[in-house]
């Protein structure tokens, strides 16, 4: 059973699973310039909801500012973040307004060309997915919009989330992040301007469209505006999907989920921070605090944060590419560090050479990837080091 307080303030942002009739927002964006549907989404302050926070209106403006004989919208439906399933769900559930928020970015950047590039582990949904597809991409020749969307299905490989990566991986190529600039709004799929935007991003886009820009501004906060849907699991009698307001404490949030004995929530899934309990009232879920693509997993005191950051560097010594030393050697470092720590072949001060290694990865790995493991590893060792050492 879920508490009425948890109702109530659901109640307040039921924006994403709200069913609701896609056509007219469509039919309002056509009669609608390029312009101004990017001063409305700019107005939001919408940021991209797929954990990098990029400012959507920004990106489209940008797409739309190239030259170019051909330009595509992309998808990205990877969901191989750890703790991750909200974007599977939207799919199942409201699939029609991520097709809209697509029409919608490629008539405002001048696209023919989308594609909804799908974790392979959700292939069981494309016979659904096409059918629903066939009929919307009809629909847009019905209205005169030169747009068709076509499903492509990724192989489970955790870095084509990074939206190069997925472009790569979409050219027959093997999925590695490219160097950056140019970015994918000057030189994305097959060297055209090409927008990529989560799942949710694109549902988002469509309901500002709807609704205008004013709502979605006035949830959330200054700098971290809107709502957004997380995927809840763990140590909680509450797990599954939910639509929360951007800018509560992870205190506020834990009073909602936790069980009454939670002692970290891991934000952000395996390359998001661990928060302890001491910090949970000053720790603010949202661009101004520790973002999120959606992954929050809660953990009590029976669990051993020395097995979750070991499980997670073994998640990360599998997923990454290799291209970069930083990451290839740095992932597999870590894990035999805090191995050798644990079993006393090293003592408590090497996990201090080990912490230097990963900032050393935070600043030179090539992509996100790379990047991100220091957040796990240094949050789990800088509050949970006795965890580690007994």
């Amino acid at each position: 059973m879920i508490p009425e307080k948890l109702k109530k303030y659901q109640k307040k942002v039921d924006i994403i699973f709200h069913d609701t009739d896609c056509e007219p927002i469509l039919d309002k964006a056509l009669k609608m310039t390029p312009d101004q549907i990017i001063q409305e989404i700019i107005d939001s302050g919408i940021k991209g909801r797929g954990g990098a926070g990029f400012p959507t209106g920004l990106k489209w403006k940008f797409a739309a500012q190239q030259k170019s004989d051909k330009k595509y919208v992309i998808c990205n439906a990877d969901e191989g973040e750890p703790g991750t399933f909200k974007d599977r769900e939207i799919l199942e559930k409201q699939a029609k307004k991520v097709w809209t928020g697509m029409a919608i970015c490629a008539h405002t950047i001048g696209a023919t060309e989308g594609f909804i590039y799908l974790r392979g582990e959700y292939n069981y949904m494309v016979p659904q997915l096409q059918k629903e597809l066939d009929i919307f991409n009809n629909d847009f020749k019905k209205k005169r919009l030169n747009f068709n969307i076509q499903i492509r299905s990724g192989s489970g490989a955790y870095v084509c989330g990074e939206e190069t990566a997925l472009i790569d991986s979409m050219e027959g190529k093997r999925g590695e992040p490219r160097n950056k600039p140019p970015f994918p709004v000057v030189d994305g799929y097959l060297n055209k301007p090409t927008v990529v935007n989560n799942v949710e991003t694109f549902v988002y886009t469509a309901m500002i469209i709807s609704g205008g820009s004013k709502f979605f501004r006035d949830l959330g906060t200054k700098d971290s505006r809107g709502s957004k849907v997380f995927s809840i699991s763990g140590d909680t009698p509450y797990a599954g999907i939910y639509e929360l307001e951007l800018g509560m404490t992870l205190d506020e949030f834990v009073d909602l989920f936790g069980d009454g004995d939670t002692k970290a929530v891991q934000v952000g899934g395996a390359s998001g921070f661990c928060v302890p309990r001491r910090k949970f009232k000053e720790t603010i879920i949202g661009f101004e605090g520790i973002p999120t693509g959606g992954s929050m997993m809660l953990f009590n005191s029976s669990r051993s944060m020395y097995h979750v950051l070991h499980n997670f560097l073994e998640f990360f010594c599998e997923e990454s590419c290799g291209q970069c030393t930083p990451c290839r050697v740095g992932c597999q470092q870590l894990l035999k560090g805090i191995e050798a720590v644990k079993t006393k072949e090293k003592p408590s001060r090497y996990l201090e050479d080990l912490k230097g290694l990963s900032d050393t990865m935070k600043t030179s790995a090539k992509c996100g990837l790379g990047q991100s493991v220091p957040n796990c590893f240094s949050s789990i060792i800088d509050n949970f080091k006795e965890e580690v050492l007994y």
